[in-house]
């Protein structure tokens, strides 16, 4: 099967939606992250590339001052698989109406309802997702593995159908994506529990890249092979991007930040040589925290990735 140029398909059309979810981290502010990234001009600057861009607003979801933690292994449980199937629902709704999703979170559990709506609009056109996760960590925590109950580390997990039933069942099936058809790039804080985990589905052909990876093979080999491999099986490739996955010299307005990440030339690479590929089919940016950022300077550079995968170039706007 063979990728087009995503961006001439759609006409150059881009749908926003904000996600703004911070119940799935114990670290409030996350949910401040879509209005950060609208505040940095993300919608003017991907018309001036020449987009056709319509902003459909946040999805509302409610505080944790209204709600009860139940299950501390699952916390806030309800209102994430709620939440999560309003956003399946409008990304597929996109997508079926010819726009690129461009999702601003939130925390990283926004990537539970954003991949079962995409996965739900490939499994009904007969495509095949590949998803490209840019993190530092690897997201594979399930409910018998968490140390903290917190469901923004479990999203990836859940997308490969694996964990709480009420999470991977959004959509009506499980998974949403196969480990041959996912590649983790960036990883460097992985827990203990969570990293058999990994293991388990890298021997099964999932792509995983650590910062120690990039350190020896290089970003650009890393991400050639990744999009060289997805072409030959993919039609659909979206991509998860955790700013976290930034080193925090860089990005250090975000939810978990962890020493020793990417800088801001390999981040920027890796969406460059995206762009190049022409085959980047949908895109969510989450985990800017505004509260621990220093004059949107964090939520700046999530939009300069977003231009950059997008087809922003150096000498050509």
């Amino acid at each position: 099967m063979a990728l087009v140029n995503s961006t001439k398909r759609l006409k150059k059309k881009i749908g926003i939606i904000g996600f703004p979810m911070d119940l799935g981290a114990d670290r409030r502010g996350v949910d401040m992250g879509p209005s950060a990234l609208r505040y940095a001009n993300v919608q003017q600057k991907l018309e001036k590339m020449g987009y056709t861009v319509k902003d459909f607003g946040d999805i509302l979801i409610e505080g944790a001052e209204t709600l009860q933690v139940k299950n501390p292994k699952l916390k806030y449980l309800p209102e994430i698989v709620r939440s999560s199937k309003i956003l399946a629902k409008k990304v597929e709704s996109l997508l079926n109406r010819n726009f690129f999703p461009l999702i601003l979170g939130g925390d990283h559990a926004s990537a539970i309802g954003s991949i079962a709506g995409i996965s739900s609009w490939c499994r009904k056109n007969k495509k095949t997702l590949g998803v490209i996760w840019i993190d530092a960590h690897s997201d594979m925590n399930t409910p018998d593995t968490t140390p903290s109950g917190n469901i923004h580390g479990m999203p990836l997990a859940v997308s490969l159908g694996v964990g709480e039933k009420k999470l991977t069942g959004i959509g009506g099936f499980t998974p949403k994506v196969l480990p041959e058809n996912t590649a983790l790039i960036g990883i460097r804080d992985v827990d203990q529990l969570e990293a058999v985990t990994v293991k388990n589905y890298r021997n099964r052909g999932m792509q995983v890249y650590t910062m120690t990876d990039v350190d020896k093979q290089g970003v650009t080999r890393i991400i050639a092979r990744v999009l060289n491999d997805f072409k030959k099986v993919v039609d659909h490739i979206h991509i998860s991007f955790d700013l976290d996955g930034v080193d925090p010299d860089f990005a250090g307005g975000v939810g978990t930040p962890v020493e020793g990440g990417l800088t801001y030339r390999e981040a920027s690479v890796i969406m460059e040589m995206v762009a190049d590929c022409g085959c980047m089919s949908s895109l969510e940016m989450l985990e800017v925290n505004p509260i621990l950022d220093t004059k949107n300077e964090t939520s700046e550079l999530a939009v300069d990735f977003i231009e950059s995968a997008l087809g922003k170039s150096i000498l050509f706007e």
